[in-house]
């Protein structure tokens, strides 16, 4: 069974900076890739930022130049640095995982992390 959990979230000021962290455990012999999506009040989850296990990072245009995404495929984690917050980016921030497991490859998730920008 592999887990994801997420941390970093919270409450903060537009402009203000926050890290979101996802570490993996479990089976898993590859990643194949991980990142982010979010669903904000009353809209679907979108994509935020992915990034493969050789470091290929894709963002979504929203978030491009304020995010950075980055991988450590030993820890198995990935790390989200926010900065430039705006209060659309309010949502919860999900955690995701393509991986190779002894079963096979799967998709995996986080139950998320609240992030919260103040105006």
């Amino acid at each position: 069974q592999v887990q994801l959990v997420e941390s970093g979230g919270g409450l903060v000021q537009s402009g203000g900076s926050l890290r979101l962290s996802c570490a993996a455990s479990g089976r898993i012999n590859s990643v194949y890739r991980m990142g982010w999506y979010r669903r904000a009040p009353g809209k679907q989850r979108e994509l935020v930022a992915t990034i493969t296990s050789a470091g290929d990072a894709v963002y979504a245009d929203s978030v491009k130049g304020r995010f950075t995404l980055s991988i450590d495929n030993y820890k198995i984690t990935t790390t989200l640095q926010i900065n430039s917050l705006k209060p659309e980016d309010t949502a919860v921030y999900y955690c995701s995982e393509e991986a190779k497991t002894p079963g096979g490859d799967h998709d995996y998730w986080g139950q998320g992390t609240q992030v919260t920008v103040s105006s």
